[in-house]
């Protein structure tokens, strides 16, 4: 079989590998769809993520989509054929008692394509890959496969729009609209939000924005209304961070959805007491791919979140169209 392995810094290689072996707990899926995260460009251009270092080639990739090609012995309630797509986390052992219902916390968990456990985990970029019976989420009817490889990252922005509370009737403000920021102003509107404005300073993310459901999109989170009580910062930029503090209203909730840098920054805190602003973490999602696989298959509105497909031979110039051409959002793979 064919997968996309990473060997170091802009050495992308599609090589051959020997299928996995099938367990009797375990699924064999023919991956037909893949998309290209920020984790996987990460990987490629500086062999770190977050604070999980690369030390020997792996197999990228964990946002996946195909049909199960076989199943394990024990494996009673799935069927070749079926469309699914994947929860790339799998935990070992207990969760601690104090974060129950968090399993993405879990101190034991490897996730699809990560570097962050030695050895390290094998993604989903490549035709065939097994996984745990429990990692696998079957599509409900209508939801076709391409659009279905947004659910991992639907999922995630799910995940961000419930750490903030109840939104309904909320102003919610959305700074960053590559490919997470955007399904985050998706899943604020199925959560209920009033009103979504986002913020992004490259015209094609705001028209984009507006594509999936935000009531306008402005270059700047200066001068913003009052009435904005939620945000989610969804770009990693410390600048944004400190333009959203200083903007929000006061006893607000702002969500750290993007990855800040892992060395220090400089931003303004002072509103986080003057104001009494709650500032929360978020990280991937628990059990959410499941409700984002049900709003994939009623809303079309996450299509405006794809611009570009490659075929999986064609992987460094999708993952150069990523980083270079602005007017690129969720960049997909072709697989199968």
């Amino acid at each position: 079989m064919r997968a996309l392995e990473i060997h170091g810094t802009e050495d992308l290689r599609v090589v051959d590998r020997p299928t996995p072996a099938l367990a009797p707990d375990q699924v064999q899926i023919a991956v037909e769809w893949g998309g290209v995260c920020g984790s996987d460009i990460a990987y490629w251009r500086r062999g770190v993520s977050g604070t999980a270092v690369m030390k020997r080639p792996f197999v990228l990739g964990h946002e996946v989509s195909g049909r199960v090609l076989q199943v394990g012995a024990d494996v009673l309630d799935l069927t070749e054929g079926l469309p699914v797509t994947v929860h790339p986390a799998r935990t070992t052992g207990p969760l601690p008692e104090r974060l129950a219902g968090r399993d993405n916390l879990h101190p034991q968990l490897t996730y699809l394509g990560s570097a962050a456990q030695d050895p390290h985990t094998d993604g989903g970029f490549a035709q065939v890959i097994t996984v745990g019976a429990e990692q696998v989420v079957p599509l409900p009817e209508g939801l076709d496969l391409r659009r279905a490889v947004l659910a991992e990252p639907l999922g995630v922005a799910m995940h961000a729009v419930r750490r903030a509370g109840d939104v309904r009737g909320a102003h919610v403000l959305v700074a960053g609209c590559g490919p997470i920021g955007l399904l985050v102003i998706v899943a604020a509107r199925a959560a209920g939000a009033a009103r979504v404005s986002a913020v992004d300073p490259a015209a094609p993310a705001r028209e984009r924005a507006l594509a999936v459901g935000a009531d306008e999109a402005l270059e700047s989170a200066e001068d913003m209304a009052a009435t904005v009580t939620v945000a989610f910062e969804a770009s990693g930029a410390p600048a944004s961070l400190d333009g959203i503090l200083r903007s929000i209203a006061r006893a607000s909730v702002v969500v750290q959805v993007g990855n800040l840098p892992p060395t220090p920054i400089s931003v303004s805190l002072g509103p986080i007491v003057s104001q009494e602003i709650d500032y929360r973490g978020t990280y991937r999602f628990v059990s959410e791919i499941e409700d984002a696989v049900a709003l994939l298959a009623q809303d079309d509105l996450a299509e405006h979140v794809i611009s570009h497909e490659f075929a999986l031979e064609d992987a460094r110039e999708a993952f150069t169209t990523q980083v270079t051409d602005p007017t690129s959002s969720k960049v997909l793979l072709r697989i199968g």
